[in-house]
């Protein structure tokens, strides 16, 4: 019986501390702030990038305590762009203490992933096309409303448009070829 007891009065204790660290957070931050701020890392990262990148809001998501906000670049990133690209990425979450989660090297559908200091998921895929995903994920935060993003988007998004569409956009450096 005293061995049965031991491993439950510690399970218990982290439960405890796990729900105090989620509530004490939690009480820091709504969904609100928690969207603001991943819109911030989002434009920074984005303004980092030269040449500028185009992009537009991909959608907004509201979990049970998180909030996930996308941004899907309509740039044409070629093949051979795509390494330039991640490693811009790379050095910046780096150089902003963020730590590298996973970093996947796949030749046509390479990802970083990361998380900041304070909690947040931070990742870039490139997809179809060459399209990159930017997507950030909030760690648990005090439940409320969110608005829309008010960061001004670089490229047009036809308002009746149900799908984002395929990147639309040439570049002189992100499209160009080895050819």
């Amino acid at each position: 019986m005293r061995r049965l007891i031991l491993p439950l009065v510690v399970a218990g204790c982290i439960a405890l501390t796990a729900v105090g660290c989620a509530t004490s957070r939690g009480s820091e931050m709504d969904m609100q702030a928690a969207a603001e701020r991943s819109d911030k890392i989002l434009d920074s990262v984005l303004q980092e990038i030269r040449p500028e990148l185009r992009w537009v809001h991909g959608p907004t998501t509201v979990g049970s305590c998180d909030v996930s906000r996308r941004r899907v670049v309509m740039t044409d990133i070629s093949a051979e762009r795509r390494g330039n690209l991640l490693g811009v990425v790379d050095r910046f979450w780096r150089k902003s203490g963020y730590r590298m989660t996973v970093i996947n090297n796949d030749l046509d559908f390479p990802a970083i992933y990361a998380r900041t200091r304070d909690g947040f998921g931070v990742r870039l895929r490139i997809g179809g096309e060459g399209q990159a995903f930017f997507q950030v994920d909030t760690p648990c935060v005090r439940k409320s409303e969110v608005a829309r993003s008010t960061s001004p988007a670089t490229a047009f998004l036809d308002p009746d448009a149900e799908l984002i569409p395929r990147p639309n956009i040439h570049s002189d450096f992100w499209s160009a070829s080895g050819s």
